[in-house]
């Protein structure tokens, strides 16, 4: 996650230091951790990189594993992925209510404004890919644990489905969604 986190940081430096628009610095950013994420995942092999790592649930204490999702026990990685969800939006829910989350809710909705109530909308603009690149290294690894493997390939059209998420969220819940809290709530349900 801190790595994630890390990764947000470059991003938003890319776009609000440099001038590069979000899109692009985001892809840039992901185009530059292709070769990192090769080198992580060879760390330890004689062949130095390989695209694929297989992750085993014996030689490793994995959080999640789909090795037991059939079973109807503690170890079934379902009921801590419900619980991972709540907490992370939970923490979120929190954190938005903030002042400090508040600044970043306002700089997201309306950046002109945030800036012209002082709000210093860089800083809550780079923040804020932190946060949510964070998220996604959180899920990234979560996932590869739960298939049992990684590729360096994986991500790639995961955006497509978290658009699809939210939309179908705000689809079910939409006109019920009268809080922050439905809202969060919303884009898990359309990810389920």
């Amino acid at each position: 996650m801190l790595v994630g986190m890390l990764a947000g940081l470059v991003t938003g430096l890319f776009h609000t230091k440099c001038g590069i628009p979000a899109i692009l610095a985001g892809i840039l950013t992901q185009l530059a951790l292709y070769s990192i994420n090769l080198r992580i995942m060879g760390w330890g092999t004689t062949a130095g990189t390989q695209s694929t790592l297989a992750v085993s649930v014996d030689k490793f204490d994995l959080l999640v594993s789909s090795r037991y999702v059939r079973e109807l026990s503690l170890r079934n990685p379902i009921l801590l992925l419900l619980v991972i969800a709540a907490v992370v939006v939970g923490l979120l829910y929190w954190f938005f209510g903030t002042e400090s989350g508040c600044g970043r809710r306002a700089t997201g909705a309306n950046r002109n404004m945030a800036r012209a109530q002082g709000i210093n909308t860089e800083k809550n603009a780079v923040i804020g890919l932190m946060i949510s690149n964070g998220i996604v290294a959180l899920a990234g690894a979560l996932i590869a644990q739960y298939q049992g493997s990684s590729t360096v390939d994986m991500g790639r059209g995961a955006i497509v489905i978290g658009l699809a998420a939210v939309i179908i969220g705000e689809v079910i819940l939409g006109h019920r969604a009268r809080n922050f809290a439905t809202k969060l709530a919303s884009c898990i349900l359309g990810a389920i």
